[in-house]
């Protein structure tokens, strides 16, 4: 299952070159030869050959540190994280105070979810070589990944101070600005990046992602330069061709920008997996196994720290986070995977069994005492947010396919769920480049779908569910968000706070970089873009109008 993660995600990176010979015993002739081809082929990037050499040579010298180190770094760059671990736990305690190696180490690490230990030799590699730029960049990206960023930023920005050309670092720090709601220093460093770039694509896409820059002509003269290279990788392209596109809107032509963003979209799903009959029917299920009534939990007040978020992208959900994470009471976590990682982890551990059945067919099988243990392992997985406040938001953006599970694991915690208005949702998809793991934005039709798919599942939760899941409008929210926020509180237990009504003031990293910047703004209306595009819309309209997701004008 995968989850919806909004933006563009830099990839942590190590050194390119391979390590220097350090040769510890004789080896062979052919050994030795097969090693030197090996550092060849690493030299050209050719890292499935150099795997094949190398693994040539340990068959000859099973023990070879030189050897396993390099194969380490070689399946790293090939992203066999696993293998790469292996191999460099293996070779770390002949060198322990290699940089290169804890470095290499902590991004495999990092990449297999061990996020605690990769952090440590992640830091370890800094303090052996404090003037390693890329040690220091790879440490922040992680701790910025991690919601770490007043952390993270001071160690980007100790990568560019030694290497003021280091452009992943300067738009990673960018980036880490805008989630701290320093927007204006996140717009200098979007735009020094174009000023070192000019056709940087990350840089254009980050400028346009605040939702806060207003592009001029000449950056519309820019980015349609830019957009004309014919070396552009496909998620360059794609990335220029919704900036152009938010360009075009700042220039008042909404028809060009629909075929913008048209554009770029139909070339985003032809390369990204979907399958909307699939989800569909997943949809289906749901539905069907949770009409029936789950076990009486066994604790009744199991999770009553929590509250969940549920949305779809784009319809407010991160402000919904902000105005509750301003409460005293209540830290925001962000979009944190854990309730994910549990219903997964469930689903794997059931195939281990001997079960073939994934979620949420095996629903029905859980028992009381099923429901408690993945409930108790979630509340031990999220303690982090605990530390300083009582309470939490866990805000993921596929857990309204989680809502039944959620609350058979914790009966006591609270699930808002936020919606807008189904037209201006789908079309604030359609004009948001997101990861490749949510290709339901894609197209329209198939956004419409998205959409009265959620639309079904969450009333179907409010209904069941009335003591336990709130209904919260955003356009009701955003017209009259005293009377919103006061309801919304009580509904979660928590007394009524005035710095939930500004929001905006509240010092906090806001890690969905599309909102990071909209959200440190007075809460407003005046947000809706869809009469801009006139009939353009009118086939959206008629699909989500026979879904009965919208009224008959």
């Amino acid at each position: 299952m995968g989850a919806v993660n909004q933006g563009m995600g830099l990839h942590l990176v190590p050194d390119t070159q391979p390590p220097q010979s350090t040769q510890r015993q004789p080896l062979s002739p052919v050994t030795r030869r097969l090693l030197a081809r090996a550092r060849e082929e690493w030299t050209q990037h050719e890292f499935a050959a150099a795997e094949r050499s190398l693994t040539n040579v340990l068959s000859l010298a099973p023990d070879d540190p030189e050897a396993t180190r390099m194969l380490g770094g070689v399946v790293l760059r090939l992203g066999k994280h696993a293998k790469a671990i292996e191999c460099f736990r293996k070779v770390l305690p002949v060198w322990p105070d290699d940089d290169d190696l804890r470095l290499g180490l902590g991004i495999a690490l990092y990449e297999q979810g061990e996020v605690d230990e990769a952090l440590r030799h992640l830091r370890c590699a800094c303090e052996i070589a404090p003037t390693s730029a890329s040690a220091w960049f790879n440490l922040g990206e992680a701790l910025a990944r991690e919601a770490h960023t007043p952390e993270a930023t001071p160690s980007l920005q100790r990568a560019l101070e030694l290497d003021p050309a280091h452009i992943t670092a300067r738009l990673s720090l960018a980036k880490a600005q805008a989630n701290l709601g320093h927007v204006d220093a996140a717009v200098a460093g979007f735009r020094e990046v174009l000023r070192r770039d000019p056709g940087n694509a990350e840089g254009w896409f980050g400028l346009s992602n605040l939702n806060t820059v207003r592009f001029d002509a000449a950056d519309a003269a820019s980015l349609k330069q830019a957009l004309a290279r014919h070396n552009l990788s496909e998620r360059d392209r794609e990335l220029l061709a919704f900036t152009y596109a938010k360009a075009l809107e700042d220039q008042g032509d909404y028809a060009q920008a629909f075929e913008a963003f048209r554009t770029a979209n139909a070339s985003r799903r032809q390369r990204i997996r979907w399958d909307a009959a699939g989800e569909h029917r997943r949809v289906e299920a749901i539905l069907r196994v949770f009409a029936n009534e789950m076990p009486a939990p066994l604790d009744a007040q199991l999770g009553r720290e929590a509250i969940l978020i549920v949305s779809i992208p784009r319809s407010g959900s991160t402000l919904v986070e902000h105005i509750l994470a301003s409460h005293p009471e209540v830290e925001g976590a962000n979009e944190i995977k854990d309730l994910q990682n549990a219903i997964d982890a469930e689903t794997q551990r059931r195939r281990s069994a001997g079960s073939n059945t994934a979620y949420p067919l095996w629903a029905p099988d859980a028992t009381a005492a099923d429901w408690q243990r993945l409930g108790r392992e979630y509340m031990a997985h999220t303690a982090r947010w605990r530390e300083r406040k009582p309470r939490f938001t866990d805000k993921s953006l596929i857990t309204w396919y989680l809502v039944g599970p959620a609350l058979a694991m914790l009966p006591a915690a609270r699930v808002v769920v936020v919606r807008r208005d189904p037209v201006e949702t789908c079309l604030a998809c359609f004009r948001q480049c997101f990861s490749e793991r949510s290709g339901f934005a894609c197209d329209l039709d198939e956004m419409a779908d998205y959409c009265a798919d959620f639309l079904r599942v969450t009333r179907f939760w409010v209904d069941k569910y009335p003591d336990r899941v709130m209904d919260l409008q955003y356009e009701s929210l955003v017209a009259n968000p005293e009377a919103e926020i006061r309801r919304m509180l009580d509904f979660c237990g928590l007394p009524f706070d005035p710095a939930c009504l500004e929001p905006h003031k509240a010092r906090r990293t806001v890690q969905s970089l599309p909102s990071a910047a909209q959200v440190r703004q007075p809460i407003h209306a005046g947000t809706a873009r869809s009469a801009l595009y006139g009939d353009k819309l009118d086939r959206l309209r008629r699909r989500l109008r026979d879904a009965g997701v919208i009224a008959n004008e």
